[in-house]
């Protein structure tokens, strides 16, 4: 059975998800193998493994920094949410059904040995698994039946790493205070302290350190500087999502639908100089950009509802008359349709018009379509026509069935009427064939020179791995984490 080190934080965000990457790099590096694991995600990012199951993006993202292909075994419980007090539960990478929160708390104990045996067939797999807690573990009201933090390190014997984010203040009281809220034999797990985005001159920090060692008796494994690098975040925190303010000389501004999903499609635009990609929630805010995007999102109906009603679908049809491009990927290509149709209740029931740019209807069934894919574009017209012959990989998550009498996009379907091209294709961006050539247009078409040279998505992100990894073990104690590792509890 492998070796464990498990991450658990003191709140959402302060960077579990980043340092599992930088850990589970770093440990490759040093000639183990190792994988991910998280119990349970809850996250609109998800991803297709080959074998077409459905799983967290981050412990893809993770396996990806690992050097494996990701597994649903790294993450056995996925939460996606539907609404504010519902999600859709994935369990073993297929749908279980969507529970409202009350009921998912009285069924979560039920998964634990979903989650064991994934975890051990893993464990018999790889050397070590870097394990990642989620949000706090000290929340006392949901602490009943715990599966992802203290009440996973305790059922795998796993010593813990409790990491604080010093960017957003109060780092004593992060620390500090999440360990006196931990009951004794929970407190025996962690063996170490990490203090994560510290900007400024560590050596200012020396103090804190031992504020932190001589009130917890327990060492700080490391203080993590704020480190740049173009690696994906989880969805609903993430930083990028705030961004709505363009300052590049191309703007690319997507829509902020009400419950986005996979927005990291768009991260491949940010490795162009000059490039901005902002995300917009009102007519105002979209300004006059180069290239319009709707996202994919978890609820197709509402979120088409929630553009008429705010004005931004006017608001993009005027643009798009004017001659700007638009792109929908997934749920936001459903929507560029003229109706959608859910029989079945899969959203709720009924019928919804969506913005009528493409001819097309999109029916809902029981089934969701997941894999992995791979094309060309087709032979296209309008601003797209620069995407003719490029080819492609991505993958496919939707409910529903799109059909019409628009022009084919894809080898791999989608359509396109003019200016305006859709289709269900995660990812599609991501070839250095289709974004250099995306990004060459757009700067042609404003009468701007060119030059650069497109990395693919998989090499670049396999360049900022090895950036975050060379960072992250700078800043760490790795002999105390071996010896963690080494020694367990």
């Amino acid at each position: 059975m492998a070796k464990t080190i498990m991450l658990q934080g003191t709140m959402s965000n302060v960077g579990k998800s980043f340092l599992t990457a930088a850990i589970c790099r770093i440990l490759m590096q040093d000639g183990f193998s190792c994988a991910p694991f998280k119990s349970q995600n809850m996250a609109l990012n998800s991803f297709v493994t080959a074998d077409g199951l459905e799983m967290g993006r981050a412990q893809a993202m993770q396996a990806e920094a690992a050097r494996i292909q990701p597994s649903v075994l790294m993450n056995p419980v996925l939460l996606k949410p539907t609404t504010d007090i519902g999600s859709q539960v994935i369990v073993n990478g297929s749908v279980l059904g969507n529970m409202r929160a009350a009921d998912y708390f009285r069924k979560k104990k039920a998964l634990m040995p979903h989650i064991v045996e994934s975890f051990n067939q893993l464990s018999s797999m790889y050397d070590i698994i870097v394990i990642e807690g989620a949000g706090s573990p000290v929340e006392l009201n949901l602490k009943s039946d715990d599966i992802v933090n203290m009440g996973l390190a305790k059922r795998l014997k796993s010593p813990v790493l409790l990491v604080g984010d010093i960017d957003r203040g109060g780092i004593f009281a992060q620390l500090l205070g999440t360990l006196q809220l931990l009951e004794p034999d929970e407190r025996s797990l962690v063996k170490g302290l990490v203090v994560n985005q510290f900007r400024g001159d560590r050596v200012l920090f020396e103090d804190g350190v031992q504020i932190l060692q001589n009130r917890s008796n327990l060492p700080v494994a490391g203080v993590v500087p704020f480190i740049q690098c173009d690696v994906e975040d989880e969805d609903s925190l993430s930083p990028k999502l705030k961004k709505s303010t363009a300052d590049a000389l191309i703007d690319i501004a997507v829509i902020k639908l009400p419950k986005i999903s996979n927005f990291t499609d768009f991260d491949v635009f940010d490795q162009f100089d000059g490039v901005s990609v902002r995300y917009v929630s009102t007519p105002e805010s979209l300004g006059n950009p180069d290239l319009i995007i709707i996202p994919g999102t978890k609820s197709t109906i509402a979120d088409a509802g929630w553009l008429a009603n705010s004005g931004l679908s006017n608001a993009v049809k005027n643009l798009l008359a004017n001659g700007t491009p638009l792109f929908g990927i997934c749920g936001g290509y459903q929507i560029m349709g003229s109706v959608i149709s859910d029989k079945i209740g899969c959203e709720g029931g009924g019928l919804t018009r969506g913005m009528e740019i493409l001819r097309s209807a999109t029916e809902f069934t029981g089934d969701k379509r997941l894999t992995q894919v791979n094309g060309k574009f087709c032979d296209i017209s309008g601003f797209f026509s620069c995407l003719s012959g490029a080819e492609f990989y991505g993958y496919e998550i939707h409910m529903g069935r799109t059909a019409g009498t628009e022009r084919q996009l894809t080898t791999c379907g989608g359509m396109f009427k003019g200016n305006a091209a859709g289709c269900y294709v995660h990812g599609i961006f991501d070839s250095a064939d289709v974004s250099g050539r995306l990004v060459k247009a757009l700067f042609e078409a404003k009468n701007l020179p060119f030059t650069e040279r497109a990395v693919d998505r998989r090499i670049y992100r396999q360049q900022q791995f090895d950036i975050m990894a060379d960072a992250v073990r700078e800043s760490l104690d790795m002999k105390l984490i071996y010896k963690i590792i080494e020694e367990g509890v």
